[in-house]
């Protein structure tokens, strides 16, 4: 999945490349691009699929090249995750109905790829021979309010490839520090990766039963995939489908789902704050991705700059953001209601060019 906008990295992450096309950690190459090489490792390049926003098609076919044309699935308009996986599901299930699917989102770090592909190969051997919704639940190393939780019954658990795997009690959406503390403590809760694993049969019948409007018109569509009508209708449908997440759709409301718990160093890297966390600072807790530069009297603060050539000098900060662009020079404290409020005003300003 690699169609959002990354907008909670803005100013670096905008609409016309957002996160997922963008090298964070100086790699050379960008997220999608890892994640595309990770599963490469496990699974066929012919059967590898990357749905998107239209828009980003060509940074797709940009940046993975070797990529088949009818596996770039583009949608229309953003519909969030449910219409995106059926879109996906029912193309799959007509090229082949045994299938057994790995989704995952393109722009998530992964620190420990061969304990991350043990748990995906054991996941996929299972699903392929059980009605069951698999997630991967990681877990939690600290309250973190910026992820979604999920609840296990630990009173209905098995061994799957040597990894515990629990029936799922409650999705939990992203929750305020004190119920984080809650979570933490109490041992029952993982982070929602948003990885999931299923056979596309499977998918296909919780899509049914739980989301008809969205699943039926991707169903109907079936003798068009693979056809150069496809794209037409897959336009009609997305003009009136609903938005709307997996979780809430199908993974909240199904009998059927179930969460590895395990540990292979993830993060959805979804924040300034999130990057904070992961990258190397100096002594005084400072994330720098700066060339020449005069910090001075800094302490806990993110400090990025993507013009090389611009001496950045900065005095006197704490807990504090300074993000530079070629276009924008954004000074804020790191505090994510600050922030976000940054985002919102861009539109009241009527400074929609910038986002």
């Amino acid at each position: 999945m690699a169609g959002g906008v990354g907008s909670r990295f803005w100013p670096v992450s905008r609409n016309s490349k957002p996160k997922q096309f963008l090298d964070f950690f100086g790699t050379g190459i960008s997220f999608l691009q890892q994640t595309y090489n990770r599963f490469a490792k496990i699974i066929p390049d012919e059967n590898i699929l990357v749905v998107t926003s239209e828009q980003y098609g060509d940074l797709v076919r940009e940046q993975l090249p070797q990529m088949l044309p009818e596996n770039i699935l583009l949608e229309p308009h953003r519909r969030n995750t449910a219409p995106c996986i059926a879109y996906a599901t029912y193309k799959l299930q007509k090229k082949n109905p045994n299938a057994t699917v790995v989704v995952a989102p393109s722009d998530h770090l992964i620190i420990n790829e061969e304990l991350f592909l043990s748990n995906i190969e054991a996941a996929l051997e299972h699903a392929s021979g059980h009605n069951e919704l698999l997630t991967l639940g990681i877990k939690p190393t600290r309250p973190e309010t910026g992820y979604g939780y999920i609840q296990v019954n630990t009173a209905n658990t098995k061994e799957v490839g040597g990894t515990k795997v629990y029936s799922v009690k409650t999705f939990t959406e992203k929750p305020d520090a004190e119920l984080a503390k809650v979570f933490m403590s109490s041992g029952e809760f993982l982070w929602n990766s948003g990885i999931f694993i299923w056979n596309v049969a499977t998918i296909a019948q919780e899509l049914e039963k739980y989301l008809p409007d969205i699943a039926n018109q991707f169903k109907d569509i079936v003798p068009f995939y693979y056809t150069i009508e496809e794209e037409e209708y897959i336009k009609s449908i997305y003009e009136s489908c609903n938005g709307i997440s997996i979780d809430y759709g199908v993974m909240e409301k199904t009998s059927c789902s179930w969460v590895f718990e395990t540990s292979f160093g993830w993060s959805d890297v979804g924040t300034w704050e999130a990057l904070y966390h992961l990258g190397q600072k100096d002594e005084n807790a400072n994330l720098l991705s700066v060339g020449d530069s005069m910090i001075d009297k800094v302490e806990g603060s993110i400090i990025v700059s993507s013009e090389e050539d611009k001496l950045v000098v900065v005095k006197g900060l704490k807990d504090y953001m300074v993000i530079n662009t070629d276009d924008v020079l954004l000074v804020c404290p790191r505090d994510s209601v600050r922030f976000k409020n940054v985002i919102t005003d861009l539109t009241v300003n009527e400074f929609d060019k910038y986002q």
